[in-house]
């Protein structure tokens, strides 16, 4: 039986008999041959070029992905290929994130941080997470651990999803419920039926001096839209990720009023390295078995 070639940023991975690891260092993709690739891992951050290597691959067999949103890799399916995600590799991070930009904006972080680098001593009252309402919009992997590490806090927590799994709402109840809470947490898959959810009249409907987190994908929020709002002063927003993005030099939302604005870290701590490593290592020992790999979530 012929090896089953691996394209990994990782040459150093616990690998089973019948896997031959190709990385970077001996496996240049710019300069390779890459029809000889069955099994490719994109450079996690690798942006577009990286997963646009797929494409010239004509023996690919599987593409996975190293992070849980998958709508880029979409493009690149063809007959007899599969796609999987990373999910659960970026839970712990995510979540610790969406908690963290909700405490920052509550409590004002972001205005006494230009206070510091002024050197003013800005004594004043600001919101505060205890006592808020909040909607998880996407209730997968991330959005249940978001809501564990949210329930040492006392909040309460409504969780939307388009099918109304595992106890949520139906997204098609959340305008009910949107002006009565004080912050929204966007963690669900981008596709046709959530690019632009937040567009311009449900952000007219938030509450005044709620507060919009983002660590999905950008275009579930229609940036002009957010734009407005933000700069009328009316409510708040905390993004990890934008549309566009890499969001350019000069963009409006730069200097919107109201906003925290993380360039898509959401995922990218330390604790993504052995989570990574190990998601790839459990798919290769499945893939040498014969056995259906895990997390595949489209196939060509």
């Amino acid at each position: 039986m012929s090896s089953i070639n691996v394209w990994t940023q990782w040459d150093d991975l616990s690998a089973p008999a019948g896997i031959t690891l190709l990385s970077p260092e001996n496996f240049p993709l710019e300069t390779s041959d890459l029809s000889q690739i069955d099994f490719y891992v994109p450079l996690y951050m690798g942006g577009a070029k990286a997963l646009s290597y797929a494409a010239q691959m004509p023996n690919l067999k599987t593409l996975q992905m190293l992070n849980a949103g998958y709508d880029d890799a979409l493009a690149y399916l063809r007959p007899g290929l599969r796609l999987c995600n990373a999910r659960g590799v970026h839970d712990a991070s995510t979540a610790e994130l969406a908690v963290g930009l909700a405490i920052a904006s509550r409590r004002g972080f972001p205005e006494f941080m230009r206070e510091q680098i002024a050197g003013r001593w800005s004594h004043h009252r600001t919101s505060a997470l205890s006592d808020s309402k909040i909607g998880i919009i996407g209730y997968g992997s991330i959005g249940k651990k978001i809501a564990k590490n949210l329930s040492g806090f006392e909040v309460s927590i409504t969780a939307f999803t388009q099918s109304g799994r595992d106890g949520s709402l139906t997204i098609d109840q959340l305008d009910a419920h949107l002006p009565e809470l004080d912050i929204i947490i966007l963690i669900l898959p981008l596709s046709d039926s959530s690019r632009h959810l937040f567009n311009a009249k449900r952000l007219a409907a938030m509450k005044d001096g709620a507060l919009l987190i983002n660590v999905a994908r950008g275009p579930v929020v229609e940036t002009d839209a957010l734009v407005n709002e933000l700069n009328s002063g009316r409510i708040f927003a905390a993004l990890d990720v934008t549309d566009p993005e890499p969001l350019p030099t000069g963009h409006p939302l730069w200097s919107a009023k109201n906003l925290l604005l993380l360039p898509h870290v959401g995922g990218n701590s330390d604790a993504f390295e052995p989570r990574g490593r190990a998601l790839v290592e459990s798919q290769l020992q499945l893939l040498a078995a014969g056995a259906p790999l895990e997390h595949v979530v489209a196939q060509g």
